[in-house]
């Protein structure tokens, strides 16, 4: 009896053992499994963390191309004055400045005289007659004229007199001439100068109607027969008393004018006289 008692006490003794071995191994997988999960739990939060500063990091040249100016949205610099046909500052434009403008555009010397005032990075409106775009090779001139980045204007088909026409022949004129100056260059002109100056209501309104703005000039005078000559020519455009700030300028397609128009810009820019931007004018207001 006392053997049955001392083995049953020993059995009891080794069950005790095993199980707090046990006991203690699973406490132990228990630990190194919390531990792991720790671990893994810290690591995601670093990677979302990460992402996340990247994320932050690749909106900001988003945020920086939002705030870029486009040429097209640039403020308008300059308003024209119909009292005087010239041109006012706008904000913080400089006062002395006058616009450029070539007329009877593009006859034989215009692809020269604007590869002059592109190498004198001189801005200027070329005025376009219909005449002179009666072949492919002076459509050509044109095309090359705007390529230049010159500004295009409309100066009527025929440079006739629109008050010696009617409505209808007013309409021709004008129309017309702006759809083939589009189909040429891809876009329409959106200034408009009338022969000789010489405007009706109706051709006002029409122009309007168009999107162009209307303009006549301040002063020009390479049709007088005394300035058909380099030298006179540049003395008077620059030394005129007509000229004022804002002034805008007129000249044509003409050998002397072509031959004058380095020292003409030479001139004004020699007086302070800074050059207007085409695109710096502000637009029609319909």
């Amino acid at each position: 009896m006392k053997n049955i008692m001392k083995w049953v006490t020993l059995a009891t003794l080794l069950l005790v053992a095993a199980c707090s071995t046990n006991a203690g191994t699973e406490t132990n997988e228990t630990n190194e499994q919390q531990a792991t999960n720790k671990e893994e739990t810290n690591e995601a939060t670093a990677d979302k963390d990460s992402e996340e500063a990247q994320g932050e990091a690749s909106e900001e040249p988003k945020d920086k191309e939002e705030e870029v100016v486009t040429e097209e949205n640039a403020t308008p610099e300059y308003r024209l004055n119909e009292a005087i046909w010239g041109f006012e500052p706008i904000n913080d434009a400089p006062e002395e400045a006058v616009l450029l403008t070539i007329d009877d555009a593009p006859d034989e010397n215009s692809v020269e005289m604007a590869k002059t005032l592109k190498e004198l990075d001189a801005p200027a409106i070329f005025f376009v007659n219909g005449h002179f775009l009666d072949t492919e090779e002076e459509k050509a001139r044109l095309k090359e004229i705007h390529d230049m980045g010159f500004a295009i204007g409309n100066h009527t088909m025929s440079h006739s007199d629109l008050k010696t026409l009617s409505e209808e022949e007013q309409r021709e004129e004008i129309v017309k001439l702006s759809d083939l100056i589009e189909e040429i260059i891809g876009e329409k002109p959106e200034f408009f100068r009338a022969p000789f100056g010489s405007n009706t209501d109706y051709s006002k309104s029409l122009v309007k109607e168009e999107g162009m703005l209307l303009m006549n000039w301040t002063y020009g005078y390479d049709w007088e027969k005394q300035y058909q000559e380099k030298a006179a020519l540049t003395d008077i455009m620059v030394n005129t008393p007509l000229l004022q700030n804002g002034a805008n300028l007129l000249m044509h397609d003409r050998d002397w004018t072509a031959a004058a128009l380095e020292d003409i810009v030479t001139g004004l820019r020699e007086k302070d006289f800074s050059l207007i931007k085409p695109e710096e004018i502000e637009p029609l207001q319909k």
